[in-house]
């Protein structure tokens, strides 16, 4: 199929020239050549000196390979790039620096943890689905939060993919139980320390004002294992808002997080659902929660930040079935329904982005030619 479009897709090497979602981007790839729209995969250091000349990758999918292609900088961009250390950071800060103007993107970046939370609060709609949270600031406060909530969460601001986490309760007046995961993502086992050796154990986290504190919400089963549910909101081919689909997370033993990266299980949100709740109209009431809540944290984060394309959001629900929205995440995965076996939802979660960026092509389009048409007849634009 010849195409009529073109999508750049920003994304980072990891290592020798290895990039973190090559399967992702190979399936983009096949559904954009279906659709007619070309999937051009390039990282900042694949911009030619100071020209808005590319060596992009492109993938074939008549011979499965993928290939260099020299091009002009495409106009709309998916940007996928997560940053794994200062010298990546360096070089996204520094391309968007000089070539943001040239292009659009289909998101617009969001902020991290604290002032997502902070910004958030100031729908009502959506506050009383937030976990009380704060920004770390010493073992005191630390510890009078842990007393009055009896279950909290520690986590990087910035962080990805249950690093760094730390989840703390309280077990008798002076008895507390410490667990979590390094940088790296393994387990930490559990620890159970008295309130003088909370700083000591908590030292090898190098907490600071980058981590928040969080409210913990009961998320663990009668198995003894945590789990979650991620929710994938997209814009579709009417740039529309919808929900792709919702799925729950099961965390290994011993784990206090349930990411599918740190080696999670994804069930069905409806089977998890069952496990915990008998009522079938209960059961569907939460889901209808859950999804109205998901909307509204997509409308809303799109008020306040710019255009967005789609949305991971990360939501607990407690025993009483309270959502409770736990993240937001502006470059999610779409594993989880592919996991659970949900065919349709994961081959929307794929081509919602492109359906999506066609449609913004098509209008960009169009309001060029009223523009020309407009300026040819002498009439105001």
């Amino acid at each position: 199929m010849a195409h009529s479009y073109q999508l750049g897709i920003l994304a980072m090497y990891l290592s020798e020239r290895r990039l973190e979602e090559l399967a992702f981007f190979r399936k983009l790839s096949v559904y954009g050549h279906k659709l007619g729209i070309e999937v051009l995969v390039f990282t900042p250091d694949d911009i030619e000196g100071s020209t808005l000349k590319i060596n992009a990758l492109v993938y074939r999918p008549s011979n499965g390979r993928w290939q260099r292609k020299r091009t002009a900088l495409p106009g709309l961009v998916y940007d996928r790039c997560r940053y794994h250390g200062a010298d990546n950071y360096r070089k996204i800060s520094r391309f968007r620096s000089l070539y943001s103007k040239h292009i659009r993107y289909l998101s617009k970046p969001l902020t991290n943890k604290w002032g997502m939370h902070q910004i958030l609060s100031e729908n009502s709609e959506i506050a009383e689905h937030l976990p009380a949270t704060v920004r770390y600031n010493g073992n005191k406060h630390l510890i009078r939060f842990l007393k009055k909530h009896k279950r909290i969460y520690l986590k990087p601001s910035s962080g990805t993919g249950g690093r760094g986490i730390v989840r703390m309760q309280q077990l008798g007046s002076s008895s507390f139980l410490i667990q979590g995961r390094d940088q790296n993502r393994h387990i930490i086992p559990e620890q159970t320390v008295s309130e003088l050796q909370i700083e000591t154990k908590l030292s090898t986290w190098k907490l600071n004002n980058r981590y928040i504190v969080q409210q913990g919400i009961p998320l663990t089963l009668k198995n003894g294992r945590v789990h979650d549910f991620r929710m994938l909101v997209q814009k579709d081919g009417n740039g529309e808002w919808q929900v792709t689909g919702c799925a729950g997370r099961i965390g290994p033993k011993r784990s206090v997080t349930s990411n599918l990266h740190g080696g999670g299980t994804a069930v069905p949100m409806i089977s998890l659902l069952r496990s915990r709740f008998q009522d079938e109209a209960v059961i569907e009431g939460i889901k209808e929660d859950a999804y109205r809540l998901g909307m509204k944290v997509a409308r809303f984060a799109e008020e306040k930040f710019g255009p967005q394309c789609e949305m991971g959001i990360d939501l607990a629900i407690d025993p009483k079935g309270k959502v409770w929205l736990l993240e937001v995440n502006p470059k999610p995965s779409r594993e989880v329904f592919y996991r659970i076996g949900e065919r349709e939802a994961y081959r929307k979660a794929i081509s919602n982005p492109l359906e999506y960026a066609i449609w913004l092509l098509k209008k960009r389009s169009r309001e060029h030619t009223s523009r020309l048409d407009a300026r040819k007849n002498n009439l105001p634009e």
